[in-house]
């Protein structure tokens, strides 16, 4: 597991309403490596990406076989596996050992070549992919430099795509949350969920548009999202809060307390059921030819 030190969160006071202290960030490094510490946890805890992604990909960017990919921050490989399904090759770049360790092991064929290293380290020949994929982790990337690799790991004409399941859906009330917004404020926090007034980095769309166009080499940006919901039961709702970076970065015995917290909550005050609203958000854009 990545350990927790003074490294680990750094100030982030940009956004902020003047009158909250200042949260403690989860840095980008510490976000990188909080997820490897159980894998089939994070694999199994995590709902998958909704079909119409995936549906999207095929119809507009080429997913399917033949396809050429890169995937940044592959993860256990849930988004992975659904593109070496389409009948795409992938380059499945994951900083974490673990996390490659257990992505090469259980996706493993002749499709897929996992990279143990940082984006911004990854060898990508340039002009070789028809397409580049992100899967809820872009936000833990330095965002313009990776779009201007992304767009020179990209063919013309070749497509760039990021999605995210965020577990929030913007006027759906959501009973759980506000029903443990204490037991989990005043931690470190990972900003791009929203904080001080600022929408999650994922539902930025004018941010994200404005990244892309900064760019440069990207025509074509389209965003589109869906609303649906999950329903946990108390063990469930442990396993995906635990999968959360907001989570790994707590001292044990704090950890333990407060997921000991959620699990009385959901099924004491929830009778053993609990439903949380996900907003799917994915965008495209295509490398200028």
């Amino acid at each position: 597991m990545a350990r927790r030190t003074q490294c680990d969160v750094t100030e982030g006071a940009q956004g902020r309403d003047p009158a909250m202290p200042d949260p403690l960030e989860i840095t980008r490094d510490f976000g990188r490596e909080a997820f490897g510490e159980d894998p089939d946890n994070y694999d199994t805890a995590r709902p998958p990406y909704p079909d119409w992604i995936f549906e999207t990909l095929a119809t507009r960017c080429g997913l399917g076989p033949g396809c050429a990919a890169f995937e940044a921050g592959a993860g256990t490989g849930i988004a992975t596996r659904r593109l070496l399904a389409a009948g795409a090759s992938v380059v499945a770049i994951e900083p974490d050992a673990r996390l490659a360790a257990w992505l090469a092991e259980r996706a493993a064929g002749p499709k897929l070549k996992v990279v143990n290293a940082t984006f911004e380290a990854a060898l990508l020949e340039d002009a070789a992919f028809d397409l580049g994929a992100c899967a809820t982790a872009f936000h833990w990337l330095d965002e313009d430099a990776a779009l201007a690799k992304i767009a020179r790991a990209l063919k013309p004409g070749g497509w760039w795509a990021m999605w995210w399941n965020v577990y929030a859906a913007i006027d759906l009330p959501d009973p759980f949350h506000e029903a443990t917004k204490d037991l989990l404020g005043g931690g470190p926090v990972q900003l791009a969920n929203g904080v001080g007034g600022r929408p999650p980095y994922a539902l930025d769309v004018e941010a994200r548009q404005a990244a892309v166009e900064r760019a440069g080499a990207f025509e074509d940006f389209r965003h589109e999202q869906s609303v649906w919901s999950v329903e946990f039961d108390p063990d469930q709702i442990v396993r995906l809060y635990a999968s959360y970076s907001d989570m790994a970065i707590r001292l044990p015995d704090d950890r333990g307390r407060v997921l000991a917290e959620l699990h009385r909550i959901a099924t004491e005050d929830f009778a053993g059921r609990v439903t949380r609203n996900i907003t799917t958000i994915l965008y495209t854009a295509r490398r200028r030819g």
